[in-house]
């Protein structure tokens, strides 16, 4: 399967709207509105083109020339401007696949070499057995669980801390 990581542009705007209402949210922060509009895609791909290369890494993950997810590494700020925090989702129709794994050791790479960070970030809902092993399967390790540190509609989730260093 032909995996790539590619920068966002605007072209990529109705598929990023479609792709962004039909994603399955159960294990995502509520930073991504529902429905996701016009306004949120023009504000995503205005952001990410003003921080892209500076204050993060921002891809969608393609396969066969069809944009399937998104995957990005964010720079943290203060104490924590070494860090950044990866997040990544895609279609539900490509999960278990390998490809978000792939795309998570594309993104490390590029974001280790163009952004001043020493490490990298993610944050797993403790029962998000598939995203743990995407993370392990880079080379994260788990740091550490904060408990009870997640409410998302009526379930409350352990937070899983996890790390890559550079």
């Amino acid at each position: 399967m032909d995996i790539c990581l590619q920068k966002w542009s605007l072209n990529d705007k109705e598929r990023l709207k479609d792709l962004c209402n039909s994603v399955d949210r159960t294990y995502l922060s509520n930073r991504m509105p529902f429905p996701y509009t016009d306004d949120d895609a023009d504000w995503w791909l205005d952001m990410i083109s003003k921080n892209d290369g500076n204050n993060g890494i921002f891809r969608s993950i393609v396969v066969n020339s069809q944009i399937i997810g998104s995957v990005s590494v964010e720079k943290l700020s203060d104490v924590r401007a070494k860090d950044a925090e990866i997040g990544y989702y895609i279609d539900k129709n490509y999960w278990s696949r390998g490809i978000v794994t792939q795309a998570v050791n594309q993104i490390c790479e590029i974001a280790f070499n163009e952004l001043d960070i020493i490490r990298i970030t993610g944050l797993v809902y403790e029962p998000n057995v598939a995203s743990k092993r995407v993370l392990e399967k880079n080379g994260f390790m788990l740091e550490g669980t904060l408990k009870n540190a997640v409410t998302k509609e009526e379930n409350i989730f352990n937070l899983l801390i996890y790390g890559k260093t550079k």
